[in-house]
């Protein structure tokens, strides 16, 4: 899941990432796996990030991916 790879690219732990969101850690693992649906306000705000960052993932099919950690983005 692109979440995954943004909690990677920004150094964060799921111990982090759970803390930073106010999310339960087996509930970041969840999401990470496609179980649950995600909280996209408190996962974008343990990144640090903008919530629609989190889904331009869908943009990849317009072909205008962005690259974690674009200052553009964040």
């Amino acid at each position: 899941m692109h979440l995954r790879r943004i909690r990677e690219d920004r150094g964060m732990t799921l111990e982090e990432l759970a803390a930073h969101s106010g999310l339960s850690f087996r509930g970041v693992v969840y999401i990470e796996h496609g179980q649950r649906n995600p909280t996209l306000i408190n996962l974008a705000g343990g990144l640090h990030v903008q919530p629609s960052r989190l889904l331009a993932v869908f943009d990849v099919e317009q072909g205008t991916f962005p690259e974690a950690g674009s200052p553009a983005q964040d």
